[in-house]
């Protein structure tokens, strides 16, 4: 195997080597793939000096040299990558050293688009750990049980009851695969959850298989100033976050004949309840009337949502 590891840097100075050091670990890791996105820290000479010190390691900034954001660095280290096989990683996690072991026998398979496996979790201070612990625990994120490769989709549109979800670390393609199936990569306008409309197309339009879902394979770290935390914090407001998240699955899916109407019903119900959520009092309870009358499924989800606190992750 010939695995380009891509890894966005933003704002991690602290953190980067750790993330670089651990797929390096690999010989399966043909090359590390830096995009800095113009941090506010030193991360640029942190990730200049370990660029220096690796021949593995290629490091990349956007031809302005401007801040753009996870998902257009995560593009342009795809397409700067030259694997045969691209996974990602997150400059504040790291990868274990189980990391491949599934990708290694799963791949051997053509008909194997991606894998994906189970993330823990390590809290870089105590003030992190007790910030956050109550959202994180030290529970594994990773989907439940295995699924076939349409119901993967089916499970992160919350069709299936409790499934789970895997995370964008944990996640390895075939680049032929992601070349030829998707029409496009991570949407450069999405500032948050980008990941998860990424992985969620991903899911129907390649066949992603589980690997290693019952002990994690790579590590979230969770600190005072990754994005996870802020939007838990409130720095940035959840509920509309999210309806930008659902707008955008919206319109993807009405640009798909394929899709049933019973996902493309389930979808506008999520992005409606997501739309209560956000709105103010005096148009929340209006729109909970409206759709208690045409649609009363729409407001299930938007009235546990108006005090925000879950499903963020």
């Amino acid at each position: 195997m010939k695995i380009s590891v891509v890894i966005p840097v933003y704002n991690a100075e602290n953190y980067v080597l750790q993330a670089v050091e651990s797929a390096l670990q690999f010989d399966e890791v043909y090359e590390v793939i830096l995009v800095e996105d113009q941090s506010p820290d030193n991360a640029l000479l942190v990730c200049q000096q370990i660029a220096e010190k690796y021949g593995r390691v290629q490091l990349y900034q956007h031809p302005d040299k401007k801040n753009h954001g996870a998902g257009p660095s995560r593009n342009l280290g795809i397409e700067k990558s030259t694997g045969d096989f691209i996974a990602f990683l997150d400059a504040d996690d790291y990868f274990l050293p189980n990391r491949f072991d599934a990708e290694k026998e799963l791949f051997k398979n053509p008909k194997v688009d991606g894998v994906y496996g189970a993330l823990g979790v390590h809290y870089y201070s105590e003030k992190a750990k007790k910030q956050y612990y109550s959202l994180f625990g030290d529970r594994l994120t990773t989907v439940y049980k295995k699924y076939d490769t349409y119901n993967v989709f089916l499970g992160q549109l919350h069709m299936l009851g409790s499934f789970g979800l895997f995370s964008i670390d944990t996640l390895t393609v075939r680049r032929e695969a992601l070349a030829k199936k998707m029409n496009s990569l991570f949407q450069p306008h999405l500032r948050m959850h980008e990941d998860t409309e990424f992985l969620l197309r991903l899911s129907y339009y390649l066949n992603l298989y589980p690997g290693i879902i019952d002990q994690a394979v790579a590590i979230r770290g969770v600190h005072e100033n990754n994005r996870i935390t802020k939007i838990n914090s409130r720095v940035i407001n959840p509920a509309i976050s999210r309806t930008l998240l659902w707008k955008e699955i919206k319109t993807w899916s009405e640009s798909e004949n394929d899709i049933s109407e019973e996902v493309r019903l389930h979808i506008d119900r999520m992005y409606r309840s997501f739309e209560i959520a956000k709105a103010p009092v005096f148009k929340k309870w209006g729109m909970i009337i409206k759709y208690l009358f045409t649609d009363y499924k729409s407001i299930r989800s938007g009235l546990y949502n108006i005090n925000f606190r879950h499903s963020l992750v």
